[in-house]
């Protein structure tokens, strides 16, 4: 090989290594909702990195390290960027279709709601967004997560929702079709930071499994863990139900990062492009 092409076959190499990195396979799927993993480069400390003025989760593998990012569905296709030591990276999401799910309720309230179920309801919103904008030291147990039950997916992630007609929210989460009491073990470690009974997500349960990362689960009949409580890998924190806003029994799951939600079945193999 000619010396002068040396150096850039080294890099072709070590850039080869790192895009074909089992978190980069198992993780990297840059759309709207999605994830985003970017190279950070090698050091011996861990470096930060935020993304929108946010957190980022940073994991080591081998001896390279690895932002990942959550991508808010709200994000439009085209050129991204975090931020870590003074450097600006760039990162591109793609296009990604969800479809529409038509939703008829019998109670209007969980439309409509009336001044009192509103207040309500903002109370109850301002205590979940301060637990998913949590940010903790601890690095994750484990990033390739567990299904909290076993069951098929009654509902996917990023589906727009029309309830009575009326467009609200996307779904933030997976619903699984499984019946009520059954078990919710929790997909990796972590600590409870979160429980209550909410109008719309009825009993729920946020886990943080560290630096920004996190499940919650909502619609239970039970709730079998309180805050403060460190829960390891396949925990039960609470029972299958269908409170809150929900037509019937099912286990709804959601995953945050850098509070950013995103499609949970990332993590369990199952994303469909």
């Amino acid at each position: 090989m000619p010396r002068f092409l040396a150096p850039l076959f080294l890099l072709c190499l070590t850039f080869n290594a790192h895009a074909d990195s089992y978190i980069t396979r198992l993780l990297n799927k840059p759309v709207p909702g999605g994830v985003a993993v970017v190279d950070l480069g090698a050091a011996a400390q861990a470096p930060k990195a935020t993304y929108q003025g946010k957190p980022v989760l940073v994991v080591k593998e081998q001896n390279n390290w690895l932002a990942i990012v959550g991508v808010p569905l709200t994000v439009k296709p085209g050129s991204q960027q975090i931020s870590s030591g003074g450097r600006n990276l760039p990162f591109t999401v793609g296009n990604k279709k969800y479809p529409e799910q038509r939703i008829t309720l019998k109670n209007t309230q969980q439309v409509n709601p009336n001044p009192a179920n509103l207040k309500r309801i903002e109370g109850e919103l301002a205590e979940q967004i301060k637990a998913y904008r949590s940010f903790s030291p601890n690095t994750p147990s484990n990033l390739l997560l567990d299904k909290p039950v076993n069951g098929p997916l009654s509902s996917k992630f990023g589906v727009r929702r029309f309830f009575n007609g009326e467009e609200r929210n996307p779904h933030a989460g997976l619903d699984f079709a499984v019946p009520a009491g059954t078990p919710i073990k929790t997909p990796a470690a972590g600590k409870v930071i979160l429980t209550g009974s909410y109008f719309f997500n009825g009993n729920t349960v946020f886990v943080d499994h560290g630096q920004g990362f996190i499940s919650m689960f909502c619609h239970m009949s039970k709730i079998d863990v309180k805050v403060g409580d460190q829960v390891a890998r396949g925990a039960v924190v609470g029972k299958v139900g269908s409170t809150g806003r929900a037509t019937g029994p099912h286990m709804h799951w959601n995953i945050s990062l850098n509070d950013a939600r995103v499609d949970p079945a990332i993590f369990i193999g199952a994303f469909q492009p």
